[in-house]
């Protein structure tokens, strides 16, 4: 089974953080530049900890886009 979610993520920003902005929405503050796919990386590993799976479950379409949508294998 598989959850597709839309983020949002904030680059940069001083501190990491998850907002759940509805059921299947959330914005991601990440502290990490996005360079060097550096910003996916921590993205993927939030989300793993977030929905305890590997970080091999998660996938990213748009990776260079901030509005991203992520699939989950639960």
């Amino acid at each position: 089974m598989s959850k597709i979610i839309n983020v949002k993520t904030i680059p940069n920003s001083k501190k990491e953080m998850v907002e759940k902005i509805s059921e299947d929405e959330y914005k991601i503050h990440l502290k990490e530049v996005p360079e060097k796919n550096k910003a996916n990386n921590k993205l993927i590993e939030l989300l793993s900890d977030e929905f305890g799976v590997s970080k091999s479950n998660i996938r990213i379409k748009n990776p260079k886009s901030r509005k991203k949508i992520v699939q989950i294998k639960l």
